[in-house]
């Protein structure tokens, strides 16, 4: 009677999952550009990479402040994690994090600093096409503070808010954004499900001394004004199958972004006694990415601790091969007292 009590939840929430996806707007290209700072959409998690971003749901691990603060609160050591993104054409974004459960059990604090850098850029302007000899750089930064608490033992919530900086050239943007999230799961399978507000924030834009451009046209440029990529999110994830060491999870997502069109996403991962994990996912209706991606996990230990480390590989149309590379190290309580 219980495991049909909890089918009957599963198939009224995928319903209303549904149900909210056919009223909200979808909208396709006509959005996209509409907001700045993109670099915050970008996904800094390996594990989550691998699985096409549909980790909303997932259990927590080190990058749990920036796929879902409120799944910080299933960490109970502390954890500490790094990632280095590459996007192509010498764009690399980097990022570290650090989770701390505090001693009550059943909240966190958590920090996270994001950072992409252009590498160097000649350049160049309409009468000097060639370059002017001067090389100019592009850096975006985000530093943000994160607290989860355990409401119940269903019921988790998760609070994130950042600083964040851009810089190009001799012009800088300086604004802040919050991530809201909420974790609900059940004992049946590990089912979970999940609630994110990604990036809220205001407008903002870029500010400096030498903004005019008097050339052969009107003398004097404003800048435009544009909001942070707020990013709507729910997902539902589960390990329908476990036999002896092996364990497969399945997650799927719904995001709703307010710079581009609806999209859904679909993960698997496929574990071995927690030390081999195999991920493979799928993007639906994502401009340039329909291809499968993939990556995998390997667990050792360091020094007596924990050390995870992760790989994703994400096809595009445009940029080729994205890779994604990252270490985790869980510090084990013995080890701390």
């Amino acid at each position: 009677m219980k495991r049909i009590q909890y089918l009957f939840t599963l198939l009224l929430v995928l319903s209303g999952i549904t149900s909210q996806a056919q009223l909200l707007p979808i909208y396709g290209g006509e959005r996209a550009g509409l907001s700045s700072l993109v670099f915050l959409k970008n996904d800094m998690s390996p594990r989550s990479s691998a699985m096409a971003g549909a980790s909303v749901a997932n259990n927590g691990d080190a990058y749990s402040f920036m796929t879902n603060p409120a799944a910080a609160t299933q960490i109970k050591e502390n954890a500490w994690a790094m990632s280095n993104f590459f996007l192509g054409s010498d764009v690399n974004q980097s990022f570290f994090s650090g989770i701390f459960p505090l001693k009550d059990g059943v909240s966190s604090l958590g920090f996270q600093l994001n950072a992409l850098n252009s590498g160097e850029i000649i350049e160049r302007t309409e009468f000097q096409p060639n370059g002017t000899g001067r090389s100019i750089f592009v850096t975006n930064m985000a530093f943000g503070l994160g607290y989860a608490r355990q409401l119940s033992k269903q019921f988790s919530l998760g609070v994130n808010v950042k600083y964040i900086y851009e810089g190009i050239a001799d012009y800088s943007n300086h604004t802040a954004s919050t991530d809201v999230s909420f974790l609900y799961n059940t004992e049946y399978k590990e089912l979970q499900f999940a609630v994110m507000i990604q990036n809220f924030g205001g407008n903002s834009s870029l500010s400096g001394e030498n903004l005019a451009v008097a050339f052969n046209r009107n003398s004097g440029t404003d800048l435009e004004s544009n909001t942070v990529p707020t990013v709507f999110s729910m997902g539902i994830s589960a390990v329908p199958w476990r036999v002896g060491d092996h364990s497969l999870r399945t997650s799927f997502q719904l995001n709703h972004p307010n710079d581009n069109a609806e999209n859904y996403r679909l993960g698997f991962e496929y574990g071995f006694k927690e030390l081999l994990a195999l991920r493979t996912g799928l993007r639906l209706n994502v401009a340039g990415q329909p291809y499968p991606t993939f990556g995998f996990g390997l667990r050792t230990r360091a020094l007596g601790q924990s050390l995870f480390v992760d790989y994703a590989i994400n096809p595009t149309d445009l940029l080729g091969f994205q890779h994604n590379i990252g270490l985790r190290l869980n510090i084990l309580k013995h080890a701390r007292e």
